[in-house]
């Protein structure tokens, strides 16, 4: 756990006690705050007493007393609206902030050489598998490596902080909202596409809390961003022309005249001037498909900005196991692979896993973005057959109808067996059960990792199921 200071003997709400909830509780209690949480949800509030947390009605408190409110990166902050709890803070003046601007007051608490180095991650699609990524590659080249914050551990949970250790935080738009002093020595911004428009009053809001990973980076700070997309590429250019920091463009699309990029499958890095052609990524085994050339190509980036060798880099890249949950095998049976991607909750990211396996037989559907899927369309024709599931079926089947065979089964389960009926009697080469939802996950599922774990869970029992068949 990483003790905070910050706020010595005073008091400090602490709403919203799912996992930050409570470390950020801890983490404050330990830095001597006096702690008092709440959560709406009863069960929460009995999981937070059993770790130990003070739970106490915030309803009913003289908010005067407050010198800030610790927010869940759940619970809306100022959009569609603030929960009433916000609303109360901010009437009384009292700053409202997050777990990762917690862990900011602690490192900027330190003495300049007691201060660890600091890896941000965010873009819509990619920040976990590159966060892992770096971790990974910089884990395997010996170094002092935490990482944590949307992935995996939450920030405050990981080991105390200290000098030589390097800190590698995914970073999502609301942790990022709420951040004004984190100041990231390498800052990874992979793409910008519409996502969770609702939580920050549109695409305009979307960005500028994307952006904020930038914040407070001066000299000698590095700033990488994929610029495959507009608006990517207009942000590089402000960097650019700001001055101060370093900043590393990456593509997997162009050939960058400085940066990293990857074409036809070769790494190449032109950041000094001179083009390296280095090494072809599509032998890495954890990093199927076109997509993940871009997370490699920042992830090399960010570990050449904090001093690792070429051949150090290169081989984390070629040993990285995969993410779970993320374009993942799961297992083969009688010829047909199962494929989990859960992690797809949006288009943009079922999008890639299409481009990875064409011709797969599409499990698709949840509780669906604003956007829904129509931007998938040139993408419809190299689908063998869609299996609608969840809340969307109804509305994906109008998308769908006449483009795609398609197939209503609303639960995983009858979605599985028919996909994988349908598979083995095509008689295709190597066919794809592919589980991309491009959906939330919450009308059936309490988040994408337990989609996913139910997905593995249903796929390796069917597998089962044919061995005891083919053995009787």
């Amino acid at each position: 756990m990483i003790p905070v200071h910050a706020f010595e003997g005073k008091d400090v709400a602490v709403f919203g006690l799912g996992r930050s909830g409570i470390s950020a509780a801890r983490a404050l209690t330990a830095g001597g705050a006096r702690v008092l949480a709440w959560d709406d949800n009863e069960a929460s509030r009995k999981a937070a007493q059993d770790a130990g947390v003070q739970v106490v009605d915030l309803n009913r408190r003289d908010w005067q007393t407050f010198a800030a409110l610790v927010l869940s990166p759940g619970i809306p902050h100022r959009f569609p609206e603030p929960h009433r709890l916000v609303r109360m803070a901010q009437m009384m003046g009292v700053p409202v902030i997050g777990d990762m601007e917690l862990f900011a007051k602690a490192v900027n608490s330190l003495g300049a050489h007691e201060r660890p180095r600091i890896v941000g991650v965010t873009g819509t699609n990619g920040k976990s598998t590159t966060t892992a990524l770096i971790g990974h590659i910089l884990k395997s080249a010996g170094k002092d490596v935490r990482v944590g914050g949307n992935i995996g551990i939450g920030v405050l949970d990981l080991e105390r902080l200290h000098a030589g250790a390097i800190y590698v935080l995914e970073l999502s738009s609301y942790q990022l909202e709420l951040v004004e002093t984190l100041k990231c020595d390498v800052a990874v911004l992979l793409n910008i596409s519409p996502d969770h428009l609702g939580r920050h009053g549109g695409m305009d809001g979307y960005v500028q809390a994307k952006r904020r990973i930038f914040r407070n980076q001066g000299i000698g700070d590095t700033a990488i961003l994929g610029v495959d997309d507009l608006r990517t590429q207009v942000i590089c250019t402000q960097l650019s022309a700001e001055g101060g920091r370093r900043v590393v463009p990456v593509s997997s699309e162009f050939g960058l005249g400085r940066g990293v990029s990857v074409l036809d499958g070769y790494l190449m890095d032109s950041s000094g001037g001179r083009a390296l052609d280095l090494e072809d990524i599509r032998n890495a085994p954890g990093l199927p498909g076109r997509h993940n050339h871009q997370n490699a190509a920042a992830a090399y980036a960010a570990c050449r900005a904090l001093g690792l060798e070429t051949a150090d880099i290169m081989a984390g890249l070629m040993s990285y196991p995969g993410l779970p949950h993320r374009l993942e095998m799961i297992v083969e049976v009688n010829g047909v692979r199962f494929i989990n991607d859960s992690k797809a909750t949006n288009s943009q990211a079922a999008e890639q896993a299409l481009r990875a396996y064409p011709g797969a037989y599409w499990i698709v559907g949840g509780r669906p973005k604003e956007e829904g899927i129509d931007d998938l369309e040139p993408l419809f024709g190299s689908v063998r057959k869609a299996y609608l599931i969840g809340e969307s079926t109804e509305a994906f089947s109008r998308t769908l109808s006449g483009k795609v065979e398609l197939l209503k089964c609303r639960q995983l389960d009858a979605a599985i067996d028919a996909a994988f009926r349908d598979a083995r009697a095509a008689g295709d080469l190597c066919p794809v059960v592919l589980f991309s939802p491009a959906c939330a996950s919450f009308d059936q599922f309490r988040d994408f990792e337990h989609r996913g774990e139910v997905f593995r869970s249903l796929s390796l029992q069917l597998s089962r199921a044919h061995a005891l068949k083919e053995t009787a």
